[in-house]
């Protein structure tokens, strides 16, 4: 009993700390765990970290939006691609083997820590003011084409792809890269843990319940202490905390 609470609570923390921070999927940290460390069926697993990432991405878009680093107008266009080409990406997958897409969320979390810290995101609001409102609707349509197939077809890692396009592609400056991304997510993941209940078994509540709690409090306390930050710090802590993640992850993977 001890031992899965600890699990939950650290893979919550965990999950939280990096969706607060990073938009990061809390199906990339809280499933690897709840599935090597406490035998859960992979697909609960998904469920439950689905369903404790719908409230963390919320928090965290509430968070960010009171902080006006919120792009609700583009993150609305970019969702409805992003929902309808996941199914597109799922659809394929089924036609690859799953060795070429199975770890892809864990190394992308990985390299995308290691590429806050050697390449911080300096670029300013005033980037995206510039561009044109047809610029930025056609933009925000492609990426959410290209964020969406790939999220459908790997299973993971929308959100770190989202925070990676929004920043290096569409120039946002990086509070408000989360904070769109968070948003998204909020609704991908609704969408996604709806349907794991509908179509699976109901997951162990007591694990369900305490991985939602411990993920809101995560990216809660996360949300408030990066929009308080200042950008190099935001990035150096970014950095490191998605670099542990992606590490932690691997790791577990590998001893399973």
């Amino acid at each position: 009993m001890l031992f899965k609470l600890l699990v939950c609570l650290i893979a919550g923390l965990g999950a939280g700390v990096g969706t607060g921070l990073a938009g990061l999927s809390a199906a990339a940290v809280i499933s690897p765990m709840l599935i090597s460390l406490l035998g859960v069926p992979a697909y609960q697993a998904v469920g439950i970290a689905l369903a404790s990432d719908v409230l963390a991405s919320a928090i965290s878009a509430y968070t960010y939006g009171k902080h006006k680093k919120l792009d609700i107008k583009n993150g609305l266009i970019m969702m409805g691609t992003v929902l309808i080409f996941t199914l597109v990406g799922s659809y394929l997958s089924n036609l690859v083997p799953n060795q070429m897409i199975g770890n892809f969320s864990m190394y992308m979390t990985f390299l995308v820590g290691v590429k806050f810290i050697v390449k911080p995101i300096t670029t300013t609001p005033e980037v995206v003011e510039e561009k044109s409102t047809r610029t930025k609707i056609i933009e925000s349509i492609l990426c959410g084409i290209l964020v969406g197939f790939i999220c459908g077809f790997v299973g993971a890692g929308g959100g770190m792809m989202l925070l990676l396009i929004l920043t290096s592609v569409l120039g946002y400056e990086l509070k408000t890269a989360v904070g769109t991304s968070v948003f998204i997510m909020t609704f991908t993941a609704l969408t996604g843990g709806i349907s794991h209940f509908i179509i699976g078994d109901v997951p162990n509540l007591e694990i369900l319940f305490v991985c939602m709690f411990f993920t809101l409090v995560g990216a809660r306390v996360s949300a408030r202490f990066a929009n308080k930050a200042s950008a190099k710090v935001l990035n150096r802590t970014l950095g490191v905390v998605l670099t542990i993640i992606g590490a932690l992850m691997i790791i577990i993977d590998l001893l399973n």
